[in-house]
């Protein structure tokens, strides 16, 4: 039976929201520019939700048996093992930034995704067995600020469940809705009111409640209020998501949809690129050309995208991304020869 073909709107989401990562990210080497904060603060209201939902979304299938479990270590757990180290190593021995806390126990910089994204993996047959589990991840969620810890990004886990449920539980035929001309028409609407509100985040929110990663306790806003807030920036995520994605088309676009299969290779590497312009001074000239910087920086952040989903730089960065896999697969590739080669020596003519 041959396999399902790729869906390509997920391929063009993901490309979109790896891309927004890699943007989100540079932004924090112009933080002292003009701007950057509402470009920030634009983009982490609603893109995490996005990539948090749509990591849902495709872990319908997941399973405790052991190929998925294997895949599950193969492609989250040994690549978290591996590159948890190597760019906690990177940012303070090469770019010397003062970076501390245990390895892998607390998650440094981009890391936490993998950490929590296997944990919500581990707990899927559960969260997509009944519908209730939805109300009950918000609930989970809005209770999850209490805790103020860094350990295996515990807020980061519960504080976004809601969303990485939503995607367990939709499926194929509500997500066709996004495609009706009603919600493209209104989609345009929100994201502009988003914009707005963004401007004034910390009239309303604070920036702190984009990221699911804060105490309340750290928060300067009233116990009574900073639960409604948080509930606030919950939905305005889910309805900037669901308006992003609208716009996303759904046929293929070549190479774009193509380099949407690269995201982890996007994600893991990126960062190492980030830091090393950190290094060499690129805030320093940022914070002297602050219009002209972020500008620079937002498309050196897509161009970077690019660069890493491009075929060479995956063909060669791969590897490192899943070391197992891909020492199965060339043995696997080998074992075919192999067997290929035995068998035409086997119907070869032999002479009387």
């Amino acid at each position: 039976m041959a396999p399902p073909s790729r869906d390509p709107w997920l391929d063009n989401v993901k490309m979109v929201l790896v891309t927004l990562v890699v943007v989100g990210h540079a932004i924090g080497l112009v933080e002292e520019t003009a701007g950057s904060h509402w470009v920030y603060d634009f983009i982490y209201l609603w893109h995490i939700p996005a990539f948090v939902f749509i990591s849902g979304y495709l872990s319908k299938s997941f399973e405790w048996d052991r190929r998925r479990m294997k895949s599950l270590v193969y492609t989250l757990a040994i690549p978290y093992l591996l590159f948890e180290p190597a760019l906690f190593y990177y940012r303070r021995e090469v770019v010397g930034e003062d970076v501390t806390g245990p390895l892998w126990f607390e998650p440094h910089w981009t890391m936490w995704y993998l950490i929590v994204l296997l944990m919500w993996r581990l707990i899927t047959p559960i969260l997509k067995s009944h519908w209730l589990f939805l109300p009950l991840s918000v609930i989970v969620s809005l209770v999850g600020g209490i805790w103020d810890t860094e350990a295996l990004m515990i807020p980061r886990f519960l504080g976004l469940l809601p969303f990485f449920v939503l995607g367990l539980h939709l499926k194929p035929r509500h997500l066709a809705h996004l495609d009706d001309v009603w919600v493209k028409l209104a989609a345009v609407p929100m994201l502009v009111g988003i914009g707005i509100m963004a401007v004034y985040t910390d009239t309303w929110a604070e920036s702190a409640l984009l990221w699911y990663d804060t105490g309340y306790s750290e928060i300067p806003i009233d116990n009574e209020f900073v639960f409604q807030t948080r509930l606030t920036v919950m939905m305005v995520g889910l309805l900037g998501a669901f308006a992003a994605m609208s716009l996303v088309p759904r046929r293929g676009l070549g190479w774009f949809t193509t380099m949407g299969t690269a995201t982890l290779v996007v994600y893991l590497f990126h960062g190492f690129v980030i830091k090393t312009f950190k290094a060499l001074g690129w805030p320093d000239f940022t914070a002297s050309y602050p219009i002209a910087g972020l500008v620079l920086t937002m498309l050196g952040a897509v161009g970077l995208t690019l660069l890493l989903a491009a075929p060479p730089a995956r063909r060669v960065l791969e590897p490192f991304t899943n070391p197992l896999g891909w020492l199965e697969a060339r043995r696997d590739a080998r074992r075919r020869k192999g067997s290929s080669s035995d068998d035409s020596a086997s119907s070869a003519p032999t002479s009387a």
